[in-house]
């Protein structure tokens, strides 16, 4: 992000009290892109933002996003809002921050292809599997959502600069740009592609009553796409981030002032 963009997150981020969340701080980004998972524990008082952090746009049917996001109830357009939000410099400073958490939050779950795309299954929540030797209570959606994605980010070289240099420029122009709608598509397809087709092949097709198992040969050629993701949404939310808190206080959807 632009330095003035970093200023003015790191003025909201100091402002969080106003949130009366002691037990999740958002003193940093890093803590903020948690909050919208961490407040989950105080029940009725946010409870009604956990339909915003997923959309379940059926793999085996073309694409449509609007018959998954009835009402605004999804994470695509949860990003939207939530960007036009941050946008407004005349909402109270609790309203713009919350809509920071959420923000940076929701891009992330947005390029996590279990939040973007299933086969009813509650985003793959309801496919058993075992990761390696991992077994139990493993599903595809937590391999997703939590091993294959410390592999594939932990795995050297890591970390955010190496990520970044490892992607030309070119590259990451054109991963930055496109609509919130182009993004929920390519979740969508990676769903399919790889999180479905890698596990049980026929993302379509019947699943077999033994528990299946993502090997390591795998989960190494799945590594190259979950890295393409955390750069793609890395480069995503540090756009919308400079559009909503730059000087013309843009979001999707709004035109810039003329």
């Amino acid at each position: 992000v632009r330095p003035d963009t970093r200023a003015a997150i790191g003025r909201l981020l100091a402002k969080g009290r106003l949130l009366e969340t002691l037990e999740c701080p958002v003193r940093t980004i890093e803590l903020a892109s948690y909050w919208p998972d961490c407040m989950k524990q105080f029940g009725d008082r946010f409870s009604f933002a956990a339909s915003w952090h997923y959309q379940n746009v059926d793999v085996c049917k073309p694409f449509d996003l609007k018959g998954a996001c009835k009402d605004g109830y999804c994470v695509s357009a949860q990003i939207e809002r939530q960007a036009r939000l941050l946008a407004d410099r005349n909402l109270p400073d609790r309203e713009r921050l919350m809509a920071l958490a959420f923000l940076v939050h929701f891009v992330g779950d947005l390029h996590n292809p279990m939040h973007a795309g299933d086969r009813g299954d509650k985003g793959g929540n309801d496919v058993k599997a075992n990761y390696g030797i991992i077994g139990g209570r493993t599903n595809l959606h937590s391999i997703w959502d939590g091993y294959l994605a410390e592999r594939a980010i932990s795995t050297p070289p890591g970390g955010p600069r190496t990520l970044l240099a490892a992607t030309s420029s070119e590259e990451q122009a054109r991963l930055s740009g496109g609509s919130v709608e182009d993004w929920s598509r390519e979740g969508w397809e990676a769903a399919r592609t790889y999180a479905y087709t890698t596990l049980v092949g026929d993302p379509c097709g019947a699943l077999a009553e033994a528990r299946p198992t993502l090997g390591e040969e795998q989960v190494r050629a799945l590594i190259p796409v979950v890295r393409r993701q955390v750069v793609a949404g890395g480069l995503r939310l540090a756009r919308l981030l400079d559009d909503a808190l730059g000087p013309q206080a843009k979001a999707p959807g709004q035109r810039r002032p003329t």
